[in-house]
């Protein structure tokens, strides 16, 4: 019997091996796809765990965000009263002096010049501190990873700080060279328009945008004076003031500031910035919507005048000039409720 079973497997011998092999590539196979599915499955499960962790890191940040620009507005707020103070003007009015024209003159150009220079500057603060908190937040969450490795952390407190400061420039020389800007463009665009003279919303407008446009293209043009300076010093300045004995953290410092200078010179950060400037001039304006008026006209004639696009048509006087100042003293307080800069 075990002569017979001996040359059955020698007669099928190579069926044999063929089985074998074919059951254990099978096998092998399997374990192969098996392993390569759990690896996949590991894959996606800290690909998830990552994703997870970024997106409430980002959230983190953007509401870090949110309460640094609501803590800074009332800083800011200080800095344009204390460059645009229209309230001297306002008790010379009362006390009815012989050049009465003039100053009405000059706080028709400062209240103007705080209602366009109060958008600029909230908006260039909300995103330059975006731009700032993302970056650092960056660096902070590849310093959280690194740490459990024993690694040296890529912006260490000292650095975050110095870097975090440069929006003191915005707050200080920055603000000061826009103000400068700004009122030389109201006074090129407003300085002829008389006080007696009414102007409808759609030539309110047309003067706004007259005032943007000499601001932001600068007086050597927008290719080399661009919005971005006000938010950041020129970067010849800044290396040239740190030439000398930089330290590592210096080092680290100007890297960062170097990547949000590219990031204000970005096409993209321009086409944010001009949404927000867009929609803080047309909230400027549909606040002011409310002190017009309609034109005077024959009593009799109880029907509205209307412009060519069928709106009503109606004024606003320039001698109701200090509406305008009141303008950018209106914010909210994070919570809805509305907040009077006094």
């Amino acid at each position: 019997m075990f002569s017979s079973t001996w040359n059955f497997l020698k007669r099928h011998k190579r069926k044999f091996i063929f089985a074998g092999a074919f059951v254990g590539g099978v096998y092998f196979l399997g374990k192969y796809a098996q392993k390569k599915m759990q690896d996949i499955q590991e894959r996606e499960a800290s690909e998830y765990i990552a994703q997870a962790r970024h997106q409430l890191h980002f959230e983190s940040n953007q509401r870090t965000c949110n309460m640094t620009v609501l803590s800074m507005l009332p800083t800011l707020r200080e800095a344009i009263l204390h460059h645009l103070n229209s309230e001297s003007l306002t008790t010379l009015l009362k006390s009815k002096p012989v050049n009465k024209l003039e100053i009405w003159e000059d706080l028709k150009i400062i209240s103007f010049t705080r209602s366009v220079v109060a958008v600029y500057s909230t908006c260039m603060l909300v995103v330059f501190l975006r731009v700032q908190l993302n970056i650092i937040g960056g660096y902070l969450y590849m310093d959280n990873s690194v740490s459990k490795n024993g690694m040296m952390p890529l912006a260490p407190p000292d650095v975050q700080q110095q870097y975090l400061s440069s929006i003191h420039h915005l707050l200080g020389d920055g603000l000061s060279e826009m103000i400068t800007a700004v009122k030389k463009a109201v006074q090129n665009t407003l300085g002829g328009v008389s006080l007696k003279q009414s102007l409808s919303l759609q030539e309110l407008e047309q003067h706004l945008n007259q005032i943007r446009a000499q601001v932001e293209e600068g007086e050597r043009g927008s290719t080399h004076r661009c919005l971005s300076w006000y938010m950041m010093p020129d970067e010849e300045n800044t290396l040239a003031t740190q030439a000398c004995r930089l330290t590592e953290n210096d080092i680290t410092t100007i890297k960062l500031l170097n990547e949000t200078r590219d990031m204000l010179e970005s096409p993209d950060f321009g086409t944010v910035l001009s949404t927000c400037l867009n929609r803080g001039f047309n909230r400027v304006l549909d606040n002011m919507a409310e002190f017009f008026r309609p034109p005077p006209g024959p009593q009799e004639d109880s029907t509205p005048s209307t412009t060519p696009d069928g709106e009503p048509n109606q004024s606003f006087s320039l001698r109701n000039c200090p509406v305008t100042t009141s303008q950018h003293n209106q914010r909210t307080d994070g919570r809805g409720r509305r907040v009077v800069w006094q």
